[in-house]
Parts: structure tokens; C-alpha cells; sequence
């Protein structure tokens, strides 16, 4: 896990949502275990309690479940993997449309320059 993170963000949301990514990349598996707090600290270069609220935050979520004297584990229901894939594609969307209605783009003009940067594989023109 990236040790860099936004000034723009709070530390525990930056790291929920790289271990939300890993899940959604299938990196981390239903059922399986998450690097305990001390580890994953020490792994992310943060405070201990980063992580802790990270986890809770996930557990809140309904992502995440805690075994007393195991550890914390992805929850084993595909629909809620489905569902946070669901959740974080939307969002990205929604941040992409907000930045270029900011620039003045109408929506055929994104749809439109999305389809040219796709169809060109993702390449920069510049």
C-alpha cells in the first residue's frame, strides 16, 4: 500500500478506499483476512488508530466484520462486493462530470471525448 497520501483527504478515508479497490480488483477476497492494525500500519507508514478507524469505518459500512481474538475480514456476501463496485464507479463518474461541467463541457462533448479516449486506447494526445 502507497505510503502518499492527498492533503485533500483524511488519512483513514485515503487507506478505506485503497482497500476498497483491492477488494473490488479481487486482491482481497471475501471471507479473507485483512493485515492486522499493527501490520498494516507499519505496511501504510501511519498511526495504529489511522488504521483502527479505517477498519471501523469499513465495519460500519457493512464491508468489513470483526472476530473477537481473529481479526477483521471482508465479508463473505458477493452482493455487497457488487454493491461497493456499484458505489465507487458511481462516484468517480460523478466526480469526472462535476470537474468537466466546471470546465464548461456539455454532456455530448464528455461523451464524446470519452469515446475518442477510449477508442484511441487511453493515449494522450499530447
Amino acid at each position: 500500500m502507497s505510503k502518499e497520501f492527498e492533503a485533500s483527504k483524511p488519512i483513514y478515508i485515503q487507506i478505506t478506499e485503497k482497500i476498497f479497490q483491492r477488494i473490488i480488483r479481487g486482491k482481497i477476497n471475501p471471507g479473507e483476512k485483512l493485515p492486522s492494525v499493527r501490520g498494516m500500519a507499519v505496511q501504510s507508514g501511519v498511526n495504529p488508530n489511522t488504521i483502527q478507524r479505517s477498519y471501523a469505518e469499513m465495519e460500519r459500512m457493512g464491508i468489513v466484520e470483526t472476530r473477537r481474538g481473529q481479526g477483521t475480514f471482508v465479508i463473505e456476501k458477493e452482493s455487497i462486493v457488487n454493491k461497493l463496485k456499484q458505489s465507487m464507479q458511481t462516484e468517480i463518474i460523478g466526480q469526472f462530470v462535476k470537474s468537466m461541467k466546471e470546465l464548461g463541457y456539455t454532456n455530448q462533448q464528455m461523451v464524446s471525448g470519452l469515446t475518442h479516449y477510449l477508442e484511441d486506447g487511453g493515449q494522450d494526445e499530447h
